[in-house]
């Protein structure tokens, strides 16, 4: 008797192990192919869906700019109302109502070729500026807690996420199989930012908390971060005071901080991901950690800098960014411009080879034909360091590429293109004494 109960207590043991087995969750897919893009007018043609489906992606990010919810007056450079430039006196982006803001997400959710994303591709994102409700906007911005609901419901969010009872709309997520995880960290750089020019705080104090518990978090074979606004480059210490543009490097100890923390947390295959500008490029910093730090950059989907002159300008747009100072950018023999950026409509294809040894990455800005424009590729291995306590160092006085940063350039170097156009402007009234720039 005692023998037979031995036996059936066995044989039900068995039992449950191969019923839980089969039961057991199925492994993730394998990821090979992520695009994202952000800088998309919903009342703009968006032909770069189709090409954007052509390459089949398996996850789609929106890095903001997700549509342009607030509402811009013109465009004026001279005249008593300046909208734009050095001598601008009135704001050029008021806000839009919240009916006119939900009818700009429907007309973007229903666009033909983004309509069809959704039924092949996980789709998720952070917003910027334009989505957020206002130009240049931060954390005083009022109406952000309803545009949080709204960005959420486009994303088609769940009703009961946690992500709509939190202050602002970062989030992680970690797709792939155990040992071939990506893991994707979108950061919101609108709800706690504080004012330009004041060198406070990007992210805020809970989302800095978060971004620390992410970064110190189970390992993944590669991290992605996501900034709706560039981290690498700071173009406003060679474009000003002629522009300026958002981002990290105009709140330099908040940069440092970022890079700090990733440096502490000894996390390897970390890149970033950034939109906003309106042009497409790559930029590499490699006196941050113990491994080059990429920041890949796709703008727009839509809107983009050569879209915004006549046709008949754009060599002189593309030969400004050749001639904008940079010390970051990746300039190679992919580019299909001599600057390498890219002022048309793009967006970015990311390609993981997990069959090679080492594994490759592949990271390509693409034309709305899904042509590639500037790219690169590089071996897994390239992200990862022997010691990440040893970060590379300059000498004072010197210069390195992909180490010094713009703000310690020359200064007849940091500032050719305001002298540049300064020099033309005398030029033109000394030429033209009737030209009249007020």
């Amino acid at each position: 008797m005692g023998s037979n109960w031995r036996w059936r207590r066995w044989l039900l043991v068995l039992c449950t192990i191969i019923v839980s087995g089969g039961a057991s969750k199925p492994e993730e897919p394998l990821v090979t192919r992520i695009a994202f893009g952000s800088c998309a007018n919903q009342s703009a043609p968006q032909p770069i869906w189709n090409a954007i489906i052509d390459f089949d992606p398996q996850l789609f990010i929106w890095l903001g700019d997700n549509i342009y919810g607030d509402v811009r007056r013109p465009f004026k450079l001279f005249g008593k109302e300046r909208t734009i430039g050095p001598w601008k006196n009135v704001p050029r982006f008021v806000p839009s109502s919240q009916q006119e803001m939900e009818s700009r997400y429907h007309k973007a959710k229903t666009i033909p070729g983004y309509s069809r994303l959704p039924q092949t591709a996980k789709v998720i994102g952070t917003w910027d500026d334009h989505d957020y409700g206002l130009n240049d906007a931060g954390k005083e911005f009022s109406r952000k807690v309803n545009n949080q609901r709204l960005l959420l419901n486009f994303l088609d969010e769940p009703q009961d996420s946690p992500w709509r009872k939190q202050e602002g709309v970062y989030a992680s997520y970690v797709f792939g199989p155990t040992n071939r995880q990506i893991k994707v960290i979108l950061l919101d750089t609108r709800y706690h930012r504080d004012p330009l020019r004041s060198d406070g705080s990007v992210l805020g104090s809970s989302q800095w908390a978060w971004l620390e518990k992410e970064l110190n978090g189970p390992k993944t074979t590669i991290t992605i971060i996501g900034s709706s606004v560039q981290v690498i480059s700071n173009l406003s210490a060679t474009t000003g005071p002629l522009f300026y543009l958002e981002s990290w490097g105009r709140f330099p100890k908040e940069r440092n901080r970022l890079f700090k923390l990733i440096l502490d947390s000894k996390r390897e295959g970390i890149f970033f991901i950034s939109g906003d500008v309106h042009f497409g490029e790559i930029y590499r910093y490699d006196c941050a950690t113990g491994y080059p730090l990429y920041d890949v950059t796709s703008s727009g989907l839509s809107q983009a800098v050569e879209k915004a002159v006549p046709g008949s300008l754009s060599l002189i747009v593309r030969f400004v960014a050749w001639l904008t100072p940079t010390t970051m950018r990746v300039m190679n023999q992919n580019c299909r411009f001599r600057s390498c950026t890219y002022g048309q409509p793009n967006f970015r294809a990311i390609e993981i080879d997990w069959s090679t040894t080492p594994v490759t990455l592949k990271l390509e800005v693409r034309d709305v034909n899904g042509y590639p424009v500037t790219g690169v590729k590089f071996p897994l291995l390239e992200l990862q360091s022997l010691s990440m306590n040893s970060v590379p160092s300059i000498k004072l006085g010197t210069h390195r590429r992909h180490c010094t940063l713009e703000v310690n350039l020359p200064w007849i170097v940091r500032y050719r293109l305001a002298i540049l156009f300064y020099f033309s402007v005398t030029a033109c009234r000394q030429c033209f004494p009737k030209c009249k720039f007020d």
